[in-house]
């Protein structure tokens, strides 16, 4: 039976080895402490965080998400520790919300391995803190309990260590928000959850044979948005939404104990043999449209693949600690020294780990096969804004009346099978721009190829994914503008120009670059001050308010300090009201501006035009392979979609 605790109660732990979940309606840092029996914190090497995810025993997640993870392994903790304090905070310069009285009461479960829980706490009562110790695990005697702590602190994540008594506390604080941000730079943004709710999951992630999972992570890559709340599609101004008060605590139940009116039914699998996994079927998830279900089926998809891979890497992990603290126990025993005792305890601690290391395989493989099977049904049923360009639907689209939930812009996969591979979606309207990474340091692929020769290939993803953006919005709703200062790009551009679907030429020299900024600046401009006045029937008759994008060659050649700066302006505050950047850049070579530039790069998903290991996923955080979609060699479906688009332009009187 689970004990539902208020702040100050304890209850008794029947096991060690245990999860501890963190569900907060909005991202948060998650960590853990070690204390001894004072309680105190010896050093920085008994804090787990964002930026030194593992101790001996515990694990906490690389990133800030909504959802966290925590897995904790009470008897192989250093010796010495008899507290464990979680710790949440909110993270800084993320664009969220600065107290936790302004976001829903964080829930915190302790389960077991098997995901029953033991005991849960609702952080009630929190209003300016920005950080708080949300419950500890402590031993006492022979036995060890969980105690509801909730104790916050205004002063953020520095003056809860500082109560903690950690030495350097303001530095390591700034050490761990530093890391959250990187990790929110590199993180796939999660989806946002519909009224439909989670996917029916029959694939992976069985609990009866799940070893302990590391803490899911996130976050994204993209500005991470309310997991509770689906992000609405833009479209003409109109009145800003109003938002909650701001000026006392919010008091709502939280999200994990909200429910939703139920969805229409998805389709149903055949039942299977007993003994044998269910039947994967496309589209097998909830949601009110087929898109909705495969876009929700995709990133259950995802996440399945992540905790798998995560219990594996965990348990391999457990069982090599456990092997190691089970030998050093052996050979501190003067007796095991001598005749054949020693050699015997390495090899019963070296069988143990194999045991446990070859049970592990084995439940992944499991995982992996269903996963394999789903994926192999699903991706042939995807529409052609999910589908890569070798999927026979691209030869017969259409242009669409409305735009889809999201946009394929590539696929993502791990090294222990790398031919499973998930489709990255990205929702639309774009909430974030992308950046395909021209330089040579991007990955060891790059490193290998020829300087111009990868430019190009940049140059030729960024007009793959402009091509695909304009084949999945109605005629006319979505424009595409160019940025090509030495004119270096024409090879790359021609399928683009050559269909008439651009905005305008292709902007050259310091003069086109000056004009298209500013046509697009003043576009954000009118469009923000239409939206906070309400009054959008006031904007200017030659006003676009379809979306925009500018895609942007060879940055920042022909850009002076006052293009950077429009730049910036736009990747900032274009997406709100409908102007996307998707820029082709060598960090490297904008490195003259220094770190003026670096809140500009953090603010777009960086994409590779060679595969690299550079993404991480929002659950667990792993860094993943990322694949450019590629065109079939030979293949004319870009020029075939392209011609599409501009027939049906012609046939709107766009």
């Amino acid at each position: 039976m689970t004990a539902e605790l208020v702040r100050g109660q304890n209850h008794t732990l029947p096991q060690t080895r245990l999860e501890i979940r963190v569900s907060a309606g909005t991202p948060v840092v998650a960590g853990a402490t070690l204390g001894d029996e004072r309680g105190t914190v010896r050093g920085v090497e008994w804090i787990a965080h964002p930026g030194s995810p593992q101790l001996p025993g515990l694990e906490v997640s690389q990133q800030a998400a909504a959802d966290h993870r925590l897995a904790v392994d009470l008897e192989a903790l250093p010796v010495g520790a008899h507290r464990v304090t979680v710790l949440l905070a909110l993270p800084v310069g993320a664009g969220g919300p600065a107290r936790f009285g302004a976001v829903p009461a964080p829930f915190v479960a302790v389960t077991g391995l098997d995901g029953a829980e033991i005991a849960t706490f609702t952080l009630t009562g929190l209003d300016a803190e920005s950080a708080v110790s949300a419950l500890e695990l402590y031993r006492r005697q022979d036995a060890w309990k969980v105690r509801a702590v909730g104790q916050g602190y205004a002063g953020g994540l520095a003056e809860m260590l500082a109560d903690q008594g950690v030495a350097e506390a303001t530095g390591l604080a700034g050490s761990i928000q530093e890391a959250v941000t990187r990790g929110l730079a590199r993180s796939v943004a999660p989806p946002p959850r519909t009224q439909g709710g989670d996917r029916v999951r029959h694939a992976a992630g069985s609990a009866d044979h799940r070893p302990p999972t590391p803490p899911p992570a996130p976050g994204p890559p993209e500005p991470l948005t309310d997991p509770a709340t689906a992000p609405q599609p833009h479209t003409a101004p109109g009145p800003a939404a109003a938002g909650p008060a701001a000026d006392g605590p919010i008091n709502y139940a939280h999200p994990r104990r909200q429910h939703a009116a139920p969805p229409s039914p998805p389709p149903t699998a055949p039942p299977a043999q007993p003994g044998q996994a269910a039947q994967p079927v496309a589209g097998d998830a909830t949601g009110w449209s087929m898109d909705e279900r495969l876009y929700n089926q995709i990133w259950g998809m995802f996440e399945d693949l992540a905790r798998a891979v995560a219990a594996y890497r965990s348990a391999v992990d457990f069982a090599e600690s456990r092997m190691d603290q089970e030998l050093d126990r052996a050979l501190s025993d003067p007796r095991n020294r001598i005749g054949g005792a020693g050699d015997r305890a390495r090899e019963a601690a070296r069988a143990k780990r194999d045991e446990l290391t070859s049970r592990a395989r084995e439940a992944l493989d499991r995982d992996l096969a269903q996963l394999a099977a789903e994926a192999a049904v699903v991706e042939p049923a995807l529409p052609a804004a999910y589908a890569g360009w070798g999927n026979p639907v691209w030869h017969a689209h259409r242009v669409p009346m409305e735009i889809p939930m999201a946009l394929r812009i590539g696929d993502l996969h791990l090294p222990e099978r790398t031919d499973l591979r998930v489709p990255l979606l990205v929702r639309l309207p774009l909430e974030r721009g992308i950046w395909v990474d021209s330089g040579r340091t991007a990955s060891e692929a790059a490193a290998l190829m020829d300087t111009d020769r990868l430019r190009g290939l940049a140059m030729e993803t960024a007009v793959a994914h402009a091509a695909r953006l304009l084949a999945v919005y109605p005629p006319g709703e979505f424009s595409v503008h160019v940025i090509d200062p030495a004119g270096a790009a024409a090879g790359p551009l021609a399928p683009l120009v050559d269909a008439g679907v651009l905005a305008g030429p292709p902007a050259a020299g310091a003069g086109g670059v000056a004009s298209v900024l500013a046509h697009l600046t003043r576009r954000v401009d009118l469009v923000q001050m239409a939206v906070r006045a309400g009054a959008a029937d006031s904007l200017p008759p030659d006003l676009d308010t379809g979306e925009q994008l500018l895609v942007v060659n060879d940055f920042p050649h022909g850009f002076d300090d006052r293009a950077v700066t429009q730049l910036r302006y736009l990747a900032d505050e274009g997406p709100a009201v409908g102007v996307h950047l998707l820029m082709v850049a060598d960090r490297e070579e904008a490195s003259a501006y220094g770190p003026v530039l670096d809140p500009l790069w953090r603010s777009l998903l960086r994409i590779t035009p060679v595969a690299d290991s550079h993404l991480a996923d929002p659950w667990v955080g792993h860094a993943w392979t990322y694949e450019p979609l590629a065109v079939p060699p030979g293949s004319r479906v870009l020029e075939q979609v392209l011609a599409a688009v501009a027939a049906a332009r012609r046939a709107a009187g766009r």
